[in-house]
């Protein structure tokens, strides 16, 4: 089975000749509150997001604090001077809300979706017919999560940070198993933030070649860079997390994007897909008195007379190309011109 090139994602196209999406992950940036999760989603659509999108847990059904317990946690983890479990906890999306922000989403004109981490979550997703699941880089090992999520027939966005290809290779082949044809392969460094020097930016066109589907990259390094390159290199989708400010209290704000960094991602982007263009080469409509002013053509570099034969002494190439091509050099020589041509005047085929 071959996974489709474009797909559909509410009102919007995602494909090679489509604009690239934009998802605004809010995640667990509304710190608890639905108007917060509201003021994030109008800020998200004048960012120019196509998708405010959340995360649907409980910690419950996510972590084990006894698990965590059991480890000397050096990353971001480690970081926040609470256990997991209380973090995870403080960050929930209640189910009860989706429906709700969902509308808000529609109303204000930008789609809505989350990430589930749980069948119900994935069964609420379905009911609420989400114009695509995003499946988080944690999950991929979950093949039975996986399977269960694809089955739904809604398009699917699968994260592959700190996965080796065959692993990732397993998780694509249980979706195509499926028969959901919707996959978008997002290249992913998960930490929080990652490194600019890991990105690979490249392993989009690992994936391009390997598994013949769309591509994305959900960032989380800083600034633009990655983002913009991953689109030069076939990216169709770009995801960062979205905050009203940094300094906020939350697992998520400092690595996030704030609106006015996220608005100038997306005007970068939509101007290097401009400059991108189209792959047929041609004189586009500014080069048309270019092509004549840069070019040279054959002049008489000096008096000619009518009648006279040209040698190679009679003859300069300068600009502009407004007579014969240079490559007629060695054609002309020998002809006869049929009318006076002045010193540095341009021959043409009619004065022979």
């Amino acid at each position: 089975m071959s996974f489709n090139k474009t797909i559909q994602i509410g009102s919007k196209t995602i494909g090679p000749d489509h604009p690239t999406y934009f998802i605004a992950e809010i995640g667990g940036n509304f710190d608890g509150s639905k108007e917060k999760a509201k003021r994030l989603i109008d800020a998200a659509k004048e960012a120019g997001a196509d998708c405010a999108k959340f995360q649907t847990f409980t910690a419950e059904t996510i972590v084990s604090e006894g698990g965590f317990s059991k480890m000397e946690l050096h990353g971001v983890h480690g970081s926040w001077g609470r256990t997991v479990s209380e973090v995870f906890k403080d960050v929930e999306f209640p189910m009860e809300w989706h429906q709700e922000i969902a509308d808000y989403c529609r109303a204000v004109g930008i789609d809505f979706s989350t990430s589930p981490y749980f069948k119900e979550a994935v069964d609420l997703c379905a009911d609420m017919r989400v114009p695509f699941i995003k499946i988080g880089s944690g999950e991929i090992t979950w093949l039975e999560m996986l399977d269960y999520t694809a089955r739904k027939g809604i398009p699917v966005m699968l994260a592959t940070g700190d996965a080796t290809m065959s692993e990732i290779d397993e998780a694509v082949r249980t979706i195509e198993a499926t028969g959901n044809k919707d996959l978008v392969l997002m290249q992913c460094i998960t930490n929080y933030p990652s490194k600019i020097d890991s990105a690979n930016v490249n392993v989009l066109k690992t994936y391009q070649s390997a598994f013949d589907c769309l591509t994305g990259y959900s960032d989380h390094s800083p600034g633009h860079v990655v983002a913009l390159a991953s689109v030069v290199l076939g990216a169709r989708v770009i995801e960062k997390h979205f905050t009203l400010n940094k300094h906020d209290s939350g697992p998520d704000h400092p690595h996030s994007m704030e609106p006015d960094e996220f608005r100038f991602m997306v005007d970068s982007i939509r101007e290097a897909e401009r400059a991108m263009g189209s792959t047929r080469k041609e004189v586009v409509a500014e080069e048309s008195e270019t092509v004549y002013v840069q070019r040279r053509c054959l002049y008489a570099k000096r008096d000619l007379k009518k009648g006279q034969i040209l040698t190679a002494e009679d003859l300069d190439v300068l600009r502009p190309a407004l007579g014969i091509p240079p490559k007629f050099r060695e054609t002309i020589i020998g002809k006869t011109v049929n009318k006076d041509i002045p010193a540095r005047d341009p021959i043409f085929w009619e004065d022979l």
